[in-house]
Protein backbone atom coordinates (compact mmCIF):
# COMPACT_ATOMS: atom_id res chain seq x y z
CA UNK A 1 0.00 0.00 0.00
CA UNK A 2 1.42 3.42 -0.60
CA UNK A 3 1.37 6.22 1.37
CA UNK A 4 -1.52 8.18 -0.91
CA UNK A 5 -3.90 4.88 -0.33
CA UNK A 6 -3.52 5.45 3.45
CA UNK A 7 -6.22 7.87 4.81
CA UNK A 8 -5.05 11.28 5.55
CA UNK A 9 -4.46 10.61 9.50
CA UNK A 10 -1.62 7.78 8.34
CA UNK A 11 0.11 10.05 6.28
CA UNK A 12 2.44 11.56 8.78
CA UNK A 13 5.74 11.10 8.55
CA UNK A 14 6.21 10.06 12.51
CA UNK A 15 3.81 8.62 14.91
CA UNK A 16 2.27 10.33 17.34
CA UNK A 17 1.99 9.56 20.78
CA UNK A 18 -0.30 10.76 23.16
CA UNK A 19 1.17 11.82 26.11
CA UNK A 20 -0.58 14.36 28.67
CA UNK A 21 2.54 15.77 30.70
CA UNK A 22 3.01 18.28 32.34
CA UNK A 23 5.09 21.30 29.94
CA UNK A 24 7.06 24.67 30.22
CA UNK A 25 7.75 27.14 28.04
CA UNK A 26 10.23 29.70 27.43
CA UNK A 27 9.25 32.57 24.86
CA UNK A 28 12.55 34.61 25.66
CA UNK A 29 15.85 33.72 24.42
CA UNK A 30 17.55 33.32 27.84
CA UNK A 31 15.32 30.23 28.28
CA UNK A 32 13.52 30.69 31.75
CA UNK A 33 10.37 29.50 31.41
CA UNK A 34 7.58 31.89 31.47
CA UNK A 35 4.26 29.94 30.59
CA UNK A 36 3.04 26.14 31.41
CA UNK A 37 1.33 23.89 29.46
CA UNK A 38 0.12 20.57 28.89
CA UNK A 39 2.19 18.27 25.74
CA UNK A 40 -1.06 15.99 24.59
CA UNK A 41 1.20 14.53 22.13
CA UNK A 42 4.69 14.08 20.48
CA UNK A 43 6.39 13.16 17.31
CA UNK A 44 9.63 13.20 15.85
CA UNK A 45 8.47 16.18 14.07
CA UNK A 46 6.63 17.94 16.32
CA UNK A 47 4.34 18.39 19.14
CA UNK A 48 0.77 19.57 20.01
CA UNK A 49 -0.21 21.80 23.52
CA UNK A 50 -2.85 23.13 25.32
CA UNK A 51 -2.37 26.24 27.10
CA UNK A 52 -3.67 29.78 28.40
CA UNK A 53 -1.87 32.02 26.58
CA UNK A 54 -1.86 32.74 22.93
CA UNK A 55 1.50 32.67 21.38
CA UNK A 56 2.31 34.58 17.77
CA UNK A 57 2.06 31.88 14.43
CA UNK A 58 5.49 31.12 13.39
CA UNK A 59 6.95 32.41 16.82
CA UNK A 60 10.59 30.21 17.88
CA UNK A 61 9.78 28.83 21.55
CA UNK A 62 12.06 26.51 23.78
CA UNK A 63 9.37 23.31 25.11
CA UNK A 64 10.35 21.34 28.52
CA UNK A 65 8.06 18.51 28.14
CA UNK A 66 8.35 17.08 32.01
CA UNK A 67 7.76 13.97 33.66
CA UNK A 68 4.99 13.07 36.17
CA UNK A 69 7.13 10.38 37.90
CA UNK A 70 10.07 13.44 39.04
CA UNK A 71 12.50 12.25 36.59
CA UNK A 72 15.01 14.05 34.32
CA UNK A 73 12.81 16.45 31.95
CA UNK A 74 12.15 13.99 28.45
CA UNK A 75 12.62 16.86 25.86
CA UNK A 76 13.79 20.07 25.97
CA UNK A 77 13.60 20.99 21.98
CA UNK A 78 13.54 24.42 20.09
CA UNK A 79 10.19 24.46 18.48
CA UNK A 80 7.97 26.90 16.00
CA UNK A 81 4.50 27.50 16.33
CA UNK A 82 2.89 26.06 13.26
CA UNK A 83 -0.78 26.86 13.94
CA UNK A 84 -2.59 27.94 17.00
CA UNK A 85 -6.46 27.65 17.80
CA UNK A 86 -8.77 28.82 20.20
CA UNK A 87 -10.79 26.87 22.35
CA UNK A 88 -14.25 27.26 23.80
CA UNK A 89 -13.22 27.46 27.27
CA UNK A 90 -10.47 30.08 26.56
CA UNK A 91 -7.72 27.52 25.95
CA UNK A 92 -5.24 27.78 22.98
CA UNK A 93 -4.75 24.43 21.03
CA UNK A 94 -0.90 24.93 19.53
CA UNK A 95 0.83 22.91 16.53
CA UNK A 96 4.27 23.37 16.93
CA UNK A 97 7.20 21.97 14.56
CA UNK A 98 10.38 20.57 16.29
CA UNK A 99 13.46 22.72 15.16
CA UNK A 100 16.18 21.54 17.48
CA UNK A 101 16.76 18.84 20.82
CA UNK A 102 18.23 20.71 22.72
CA UNK A 103 20.91 19.36 25.14
CA UNK A 104 20.83 20.12 29.02
CA UNK A 105 23.73 21.08 30.29
CA UNK A 106 25.05 19.70 33.61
Amino acid sequence: MSISDKDYSEKRDFIRMKVNTPAQIATQPDGEPDCDAICNDLSGGGMSLTLNEELPLDSEITVTVTSDHSHSPILKARCAVARIQAQEDGAYQVGLSIKEVVQEES
